[in-house]
């Protein structure tokens, strides 16, 4: 498929629209990746991200992309249906653990304290992924070089003796008319016992709620891709199939 076809697709202007060179993929041993993109910029950046993110599309940076590999689907946007989400006793189990925490909203500023969990958060766990080599003027750019309504959920803890409160996680996240798109998120390597991811997505849900939006968005979620299997646990989880959003079964 063209550029221009792909574009008309969307209904938008194919000049917008760029195809990347394959790359060895991510998730799949053995594949490669390509990826149709466009640049968000301008007063109507904000509306277009929530337009291509509800069609399938991930946002980075001042980017927006959707895979398009050849003779590979695996690809699947998911979004967790938040009026339908339910608590389950293994999910106030973590909210519990984590009672600790407060949530602190802040606009797309970097800062020292952030790069260096997301440092250690690398370190730890992707030391072979696309962002292990990623400085500080990296993290500030994937932070700052946005034209999006975009945040930072911090996730902070207090010291109860000092008043001092300290950084532990951390959520890049995009408000959407129809929901929040969590971006990017990490955390401190040294906390693993509180399973931090997961309890950003379920405090997502929370503030999804507060906000009176329906969806909060997780990205890709990949069959046969370990990194990928979490995103099951978040059921009631719809998937984009060609027909439009459908639930995904518990057991998919």
């Amino acid at each position: 498929m063209s550029n221009e076809e792909f574009a008309r697709r969307f209904g938008l202007d194919g000049g917008e629209f760029y195809v990347t060179s394959p790359a060895p993929c991510p998730y799949l041993a053995g594949k490669h990746e390509r990826k149709i993109f466009a640049y968000l910029n301008g007063s109507a950046a904000s509306s277009t991200n929530a337009l291509l993110t509800r069609r399938g599309f991930r946002r980075s940076q001042n980017i927006i992309y959707l895979p398009a590999c050849e003779a590979c689907a695996a690809c699947v946007p998911v979004r967790i249906v938040v009026d339908d989400f339910n608590l389950s006793r293994s999910r106030k189990r973590l909210l519990t653990r984590n009672a600790d925490l407060y949530r602190r909203i802040k606009g797309p500023r970097a800062t020292g304290e952030q790069f260096s969990i997301l440092r250690a958060y690398l370190d730890a766990r992707h030391d072979d992924g696309g962002m292990a080599d990623m400085t500080v003027l990296d993290y500030a750019s994937m932070i700052e070089e946005t034209a999006v309504d975009t945040m930072i959920a911090e996730y902070r803890l207090r010291d109860p003796k000092t008043g001092e409160d300290s950084l532990i996680a951390a959520s890049l996240t995009d408000r959407l008319t129809d929901g929040l798109s969590m971006v990017y998120s990490f955390f401190e390597p040294d906390a693993a016992a509180r399973s931090l991811g997961r309890f950003m997505i379920l405090d997502h849900v929370s503030l999804a709620k507060e906000l009176g939006v329906p969806y909060v968005y997780l990205g890709y979620w990949v069959e046969g891709s370990p990194k990928m299997d979490y995103k099951t646990q978040f059921q009631p989880l719809e998937r984009l199939t060609a027909t439009g959003w459908v639930r995904m079964d518990r057991q998919t």
